[in-house]
């Protein structure tokens, strides 16, 4: 396919050109309760040409782009018309010239994931009963459950000499819990590994079916009121990765953003922990085919990396490193028990808990949290979290305790002072 993707171009004039080819092979398992109730096999291979044009408008020399999906079962004239209509759509959004990223082929790179080197089927099985070794209770159990355990072979062809293509493995889910007494709740879930945690699994299902019980108990919103507010898992990945993306290359061109290496973006005055964070290469290339690499964000808040692929890294001057998505960040020296000794307000669900990096605004509405008044702790739900990262920054203080997932790798929590919480 890839050979007769490349003779049509070559029919249409269109020299310019990156090829992603995914062959996704999956195992899916379905359950209700602990009973599987379906179970399926996938095996795709697809497709994503994107076209390049150049142009000239009043003497600019401009670079357009069109991306068109094309299968494998497409007959030669419905793949020249599929590429023809990108090549024309090029023409009418241009943005000023860049070069795609030069490579040149290299091997198949397999995956060192501990999910490699044995069948698909196993690891799913190994992960679903690490879900399910936290389904022991009478009061509070998973509802249903979806588990996928996926391996991808990627690979990227340009017109500039990039041929590069590497192995990934995951295993990612959902479940529901569900408390019927003393009301009925049910709350969603989800999981994505790249490496086989089952003990974490179970941790975070168990988690998770105690925070429904509570859920099922929790009657009223907290007070309004100005809270020392505790995130935990991904919520703090989503906290933290405004620094990512602030820091791209695409923000700083764009002016979006004015950040420059060696400023100190965390700001003076900090009393709670300085933030150091790495851009954690989870693939050996991007979607250019650009390798990856660790390299620092951040060290004790100042800016190290600006980071990005070949359009806007020219535009600035500087290095293409290539799009990153997972962010590392040290844990913290404080326990989380020790964070928890003063009042707080420990929010473990949300509805949709966002971070807008333009504002650095954070929240979403509260699904379930903890009240801790200085003498009791009282499961709360309904109000809402908002506040600023430009704020938060200058007193965070992390957890000792270690989360991982597909995207953050860093502590469990952050305690943020001064936090509004819209409440009753």
């Amino acid at each position: 396919m890839m050979e007769k993707i490349r003779s049509a171009l070559r029919e249409l004039g269109a020299d310019t050109y990156t090829v992603h080819e995914t062959a996704t092979r999956s195992v899916e398992a379905f359950y209700v309760r602990k009973r599987l109730d379906l179970k399926r096999r996938t095996d795709l291979t697809e497709y994503e040409v994107t076209v390049f044009r150049p142009l000239e408008r009043e003497g600019r020399a401009l670079l357009g782009s069109a991306a068109v999906p094309v299968y494998p079962d497409m007959g030669e004239d419905e793949l020249r018309e599929a590429l023809a209509s990108a090549y024309h759509a090029a023409s009418f959004a241009g943005n000023p010239r860049y070069e795609l990223y030069r490579g040149r082929r290299e091997e198949l790179i397999p995956s060192r994931s501990g999910f490699a080197g044995r069948p698909l089927e196993e690891s799913l099985l190994a992960m679903a009963e690490a879900l399910f070794a936290a389904d022991v209770h009478e009061d509070v159990f998973l509802n249903s459950a979806e588990i996928f355990a996926i391996r991808r072979v990627r690979r990227v062809v340009n017109s500039s000499g990039v041929d590069v293509s590497w192995e990934t493995f995951e295993v990612k889910g959902e479940y529901v819990c569900q408390c019927v007494t003393p009301a009925d709740v049910e709350t969603y879930h989800s999981f994505d590994f790249l490496e086989p945690e089952a003990e974490e699994l179970t941790a975070d299902a168990a988690a998770a079916l105690a925070q429904t019980r509570d859920r099922a108990a929790a009657t009223q919103a907290p007070p309004a009121g100005t809270y020392t507010v505790i995130l935990s898992g991904d919520h703090v990945g989503t906290v933290l990765d405004y620094y990512r993306s602030r820091s791209s290359a695409g923000m700083v061109y764009q002016r979006y953003s004015g950040w420059q290496v060696g400023e100190d973006v965390q700001g003076k005055d900090v009393r709670g922990s300085r933030v150091t964070a790495v851009l954690k290469a989870a693939e050996p290339y991007d979607g250019e085919g650009i390798p990856l690499r660790d390299r620092p964000l951040l060290e004790d808040g100042v800016l190290r990396t600006i980071h990005g692929g070949s359009r806007f890294a020219q535009y600035l001057g500087i290095e293409p490193t290539g799009a990153y998505r997972c962010l590392q960040v040290p844990t913290g020296s404080t326990p989380l028990a020790e964070l928890k000794r003063r009042p707080y307000l420990h929010v473990v669900g949300f509805s949709d808990f966002q971070m807008d990096d333009l504002s650095g605004h954070f929240g979403g509405e509260i699904r379930l949290a903890y009240l801790y008044d200085g003498e009791t702790v009282t499961p709360v739900t309904g109000g809402s979290v908002n506040g600023s990262i430009l704020d938060a920054q200058k007193h965070m203080v992390f957890s000792a305790e270690r989360y991982r997932s597909a995207r953050y790798e860093g502590p469990f929590a952050v305690a943020i002072e001064d936090v509004a919480v819209a409440g009753k």
